[in-house]
Order: structure tokens, then C-alpha cells, then sequence
């Protein structure tokens, strides 16, 4: 299993949506769709976006999963 981590290609704000896609294995730009399309509902999406900016580590600063 692939470790969760923003990388440091394809990023377009944060990398969050291409980390999320390599995760579930689907496009970046279909992960950047999904979640403008789900900005259109209620809920706290653009603050979770900033939280797992924060909170997920940069691929060139993630320690390998030995």
C-alpha cells in the first residue's frame, strides 16, 4: 500500500488532489473535477482541503514505509 503524501510533480495548489488521486488510483484532474464539482454542496470541503494540506507530508519529506 502507497503511503499518503503530496508529491512534488502535478501539483496545481498543495498537491492534496494528486496525492488523493495516486491513492485511488485516478487522474489528478478527475480528482480536482470531483472536488470542484462537490464545492457546489454544503459542507466543509475547502477546509478539509486546507487540512490535509497541512497535515500531509510533502513526498520529498515523507519517510519511506520500511
Amino acid at each position: 500500500m502507497s503511503r499518503l503524501a503530496r508529491p512534488t510533480n502535478d501539483r496545481v495548489i498543495g498537491g492534496v488532489c494528486a496525492a488523493l488521486a495516486r491513492r485511488f488510483g485516478t487522474s489528478a484532474t478527475t480528482m480536482r473535477v470531483i472536488f470542484l464539482l462537490s464545492c457546489l454542496l454544503p459542507g466543509p470541503q475547502f477546509l478539509l482541503y486546507i487540512a490535509l494540506w497541512i497535515l500531509l507530508p510533502s513526498e520529498d519529506k515523507a519517510q519511506p514505509a520500511w
